[in-house]
């Protein structure tokens, strides 16, 4: 490709085209055919997989990306005997060691394949571990099963599998349970009880959707060296296309039930040909213009209760041929490894060009983000307003030996009109700071003070339920902070209700309605139930829920990391412009600093409690200095993947750091950028600004 220039992406695209020719001259270790999978759910049939076909070569890495409910785990688990008691495969072929799975009726027969010959990894490890059992026991139970080792033999494996995932101390980590350990080491747990079957193919199903971006590169690496050491044929299922960029060698595109784009990662991400996976790469963060909205897919995917006439995108796709509403595509060759199912395709369709260059725009990844005019940012403003400030904040959680500071003398003021982000790993103290600010957690020092008056500890009822109504948040998790059992409506007035904000029922109806359509909600929504909404629906009505209070300051806690990225799309487009309709100023909380780089006017590193860098945003990507913010940015995914694979990921090791005799100081570098260092550090962070 002539955009390639240097030796390492030739040296890449060649490994594409030498996996190209392996994929034509081989035959597929498993070949499924025309799939169907119907699912009976409250009488009605939903047709969650339809007429699916896929063929899968050994030693490959094959990436499986669509939007949530399009069918992928559906999919994959018909590959492993574990759909849902309602669901069933209705129709089709699935051919593996010369047996057809979809025929297969007994747990006997699946039991000759699951694990031994095909093993899963799914998103959630806490709910794949066994809380009463030990980790070792669980892995050893494993290898006993499938290897045929028994007691010290099998305890050796164990172990031996335990260091091999990259598990430090691994005799000492046999012995303790799932709760004793983190996120990412979890998910290495269940990874390593996959693996000890020595299957021959691995099937991830969003194994780092819940990780930060440094524990998901680490989870990614230790995959693919398994996959080379254990000569395995992977599957990930996934919506994050920085990932996909990562590991895969093809990429299937789902959507509405079927693969409607599979070819080789380079093809895929330079040269799409259906529509929604030109939608899915624009809507990319990464991609996106500060100042600019996100490219968004309109409306919902597909209803499969239902029939689905002709080309089941074709109602959320503004270029759509009229036959796209009539007949179904069949499946057109663009070349010999890539098949997109489009009437685009068609000699006789109109040719349209392209709307997304990744190659060119991912380059740029690395250079000043491009914004609209001469934007200037509130803090820069000569009359900026102080709308939050926090000195000397600490906050800690037990007491006595099992005292824990959670977060230690943490200084930063928030201007009005401002998105301010806090970034850092899971545990790194952001979301404690983001529920102090709104009162949610008490604080043990310094202070927290809202238009300049202190609202942390002790204050008046008056100026508490001020604070309540002007600071709202936006939680993570939409269903987990939403009561499943009321509906939209008493949700959304919750707030009215308990400060007596309407004058009559009237005036409250009215009021419900206008949050919802300002967030993009129909007002018939008010009177459905939290479960009837899809993940980005129902992050819609938690923030209708804030919005209803007229509130100036929301804290958006990781508001948009568990939704497809089309779905964040649309949630960032909305937060951007309730902050220009409504003059809102927000903290935003998040781990994916792609995301924040696109939403944020400054940004601030956190880490163990204590934040380490802060700056405006296009700053500090330009000129990271604290070593953690380095290893942070070294971690962010990019679309491209010839530069995702050349890129070099930095492990923060805080050894580095020798405060015995020199104390590191809070200090502002270079005007609106400050670091955390001792003397030393700060001149090596002045040589290189210079």
């Amino acid at each position: 490709m002539s955009e390639i220039n240097n030796n390492q992406s030739t040296s890449l695209e060649k490994v594409f085209e030498e996996r190209a020719r392996q994929v034509l001259s081989s035959e597929p270790i498993l070949s499924a055919r025309e799939v169907e999978v119907q699912f009976t759910l409250r009488g009605q049939k939903l047709n969650a997989i339809r007429r699916c076909s896929l063929d899968l070569y050994d030693g490959e890495t094959l990436a499986i990306v669509g939007e949530s409910g399009s069918g992928k785990s559906v999919f994959t688990k018909t590959f492993v005997g574990m759909l849902d008691k309602n669901g069933s495969i209705t129709g089709g072929s699935i051919i593996y060691d010369g047996k057809n799975l979809a025929k297969f009726k007994t747990e006997a027969e699946w039991r000759t394949i699951r694990g031994k010959k095909i093993a899963m990894v799914t998103q959630d490890p806490m709910t794949s571990l066994n809380p009463l059992k030990t980790v070792g026991r669980q892995i050893q139970e494993t290898i006993e099963l499938n290897q045929g080792l028994r007691g010290k033999a099998a305890k050796a494996e164990t172990i031996k599998l335990l260091e091999l995932v990259g598990i430090q101390d691994p005799e000492r980590r046999y012995s303790q349970y799932p709760h004793e350990f983190s996120g990412g080491m979890r998910q290495r747990v269940v990874i390593a009880i996959a693996v000890a079957c020595n299957p021959q193919i691995l099937i991830c199903d969003e194994p780092t959707t819940a990780l930060d971006v440094t524990i998901q590169a680490q989870i990614l690496d230790l995959i693919r060296k398994l996959q080379r050491e254990k000569h395995m044929t992977i599957i990930y299922i996934t919506h994050d296309l920085g990932v996909v960029a990562n590991v895969a060698d093809r990429v299937a595109v789902m959507y509405g039930g079927q693969i409607i784009e599979i070819g080789m990662a380079n093809e895929i991400f330079f040269h799409p040909k259906h529509p929604y996976t030109w939608a899915l790469l624009s809507a990319m963060p990464q991609l996106g213009v500060k100042g600019q909205k996100l490219p968004a897919i309109d409306g919902t995917p597909p209803n499969l209760f239902n029939k689905i006439k002709g080309d089941s995108f074709a109602p959320r796709n503004r270029k759509a041929l009229n036959i796209d509403f009539i007949e179904e595509p069949p499946m057109f060759d663009v070349t010999p490894t890539h098949q997109a199912k489009t009437w685009m395709l068609d000699q006789r369709a109109p040719q349209l060009e392209q709307p997304i260059d990744v190659s060119a725009l991912s380059r740029k990844m690395n250079e000043a983000q491009p914004s609209v005019g001469d934007m200037v940012h509130p803090h820069q403003k000569p009359d900026r307003e102080p709308l939050v400030e926090v000195k000397d904040l600490q906050i800690t959680f037990g007491s006595g030996r099992k005292k824990f500071v959670a977060v230690d003398d943490v200084n930063f003021t928030i201007y009005k009109g401002e998105t301010f982000s806090l970034v850092g790993e899971s545990g790194s103290g952001k979301t404690t700071i983001g529920r102090a600010l709104v009162r949610i957690n008490p604080t043990t020092n310094g202070e927290i003070l809202y238009r300049g008056q202190r609202v942390n500890g002790k204050i008046s009822k008056e100026q508490d339920e001020n604070v309540i109504r002007k600071c709202q948040m936006i939680f993570q998790d939409p269903m987990a902070s939403l009561n499943e059992r009321a509906k939209v409506d008493y949700i959304v007035s919750e707030g009215l209700y308990n400060f007596h904000l309407y004058k009559d029922e009237h005036d409250r109806q009215d009021k419900v309605k206008k949050a919802l359509e300002e967030v993009g909600l129909l007002p018939e929504f008010s009177s459905r139930f939290p479960h009837e909404f899809s993940g980005g629906q129902r992050q819609r009505i938690g923030i209708a829920r804030s919005l209803i209070m007229e509130p100036e300051f929301i804290v958006a806690d990781e508001p948009i990391s568990a939704l497809d990225v089309s779905i964040r799309a649309q949630v960032l487009n909305l937060l951007n412009d309730l902050k220009k309709n409504r003059g809102l100023t927000y903290l935003f909380i998040a781990h994916d600093l792609s995301v924040v780089r696109f939403i944020s006017d400054r940004i601030a590193v956190i880490h163990k409690g204590r934040i380490v860098e802060l700056a405006e945003a296009e700053e500090l990507f330009r000129h990271p200095l604290h070593p953690y913010t380095k290893a942070l940015l070294s971690a962010v995914p990019n679309p491209n993947p010839y530069l995702e694979r050349e890129k070099k990921l930095l492990v923060y090791d805080p050894s580095v750091h020798d405060y015995s005799v020199d104390k590191p100081v809070w200090t502002e570098i270079i005007p609106d950028h400050f670091v955390y260092g001792n003397e030393r550090e700060l001149d090596q962070y002045r040589k290189e600004l210079q």
